[in-house]
């Protein structure tokens, strides 16, 4: 029996450089100075664990000022700057759900 990432393959793009992505592509954007990198790999885990077969990648992007951002594919998903905290794992799994898979149940995280 095939798993869910073999049952739909993941988009390939070039970009101008002539690099290959595999789209969609996450990236969570954390602040180095902040050592904010566990919190960061952590929800990659997360996201990818949930929707193996819906990303095409996850990113992990130092920055410096305090950044905590999620994008997919260059949207803005979630910014600690502009909503003045960290996401809860749940509402995240929902705003990424709803762009990659919006008719996907996620069980226990659906509930608000």
């Amino acid at each position: 029996m095939p798993s869910r990432a073999e049952t739909r393959p993941v988009p390939l793009v070039r970009d101008n450089r002539g690099v290959t992505a595999r789209t969609p592509r996450l990236e969570i954007e954390y602040c180095t100075q902040c050592r904010w990198l566990l919190r960061a790999a952590w929800l990659a885990q997360e996201l990818l664990t949930t929707f193996e077969s819906e990303l095409g990648e996850v990113a992990l992007v130092p920055g410096t000022g305090g950044v905590f951002e999620v994008r997919l594919d260059g949207d803005t998903v979630w910014s600690r700057a502009e909503r003045s905290a960290f996401p809860e794992l749940a509402e995240l799994k929902r705003e990424v759900r709803d762009r990659v898979a919006p008719d996907r149940g996620l069980g226990h995280s659906e509930r608000r």
